[in-house]
């Protein structure tokens, strides 16, 4: 799926991934690849510059540290960032069911 296809959602999507805890860039990536079935599979030219907008929004918080000798930054969510999933996770809700209802199956009700 294109990246533009998530335009608005992308944030929501990565705060989320990391609702269980720090995770380091390309974990991240992986985790939205993996748990949309790898619909989400997007470049890293779109995940790394969604995450430092986060950081300066103050809604993650990056950390660097040293693995097998190489230097990667992990991301965790901080309090502020969790209040905004949890509006996001409610908004997602409502507009999903609004959605649902009027692309449904179900044939729309007849005009009075």
């Amino acid at each position: 799926m294109r990246a533009e296809v998530l335009k608005g959602h992308l944030d929501a999507l990565l705060m989320a991934t990391l609702a269980g805890g720090p995770r380091h860039g390309y974990a991240i990536k992986e985790a939205l690849r993996a748990g949309s079935g790898g619909r989400f599979d997007l470049p890293t030219g779109t995940i790394y510059p969604a995450l430092h907008r986060l950081e300066r929004a103050g809604l993650i918080r990056g950390s660097w540290s040293v693995v097998n000798g190489r230097r990667r930054r992990s991301y965790q969510l901080t309090a502020t960032g969790r209040r905004a999933l949890t509006r996001e996770r409610s908004s997602w809700r409502e507009f999903s069911a609004a959605v649902s209802a009027l692309l449904g199956e179900a044939p729309w009700p007849a005009p009075a």
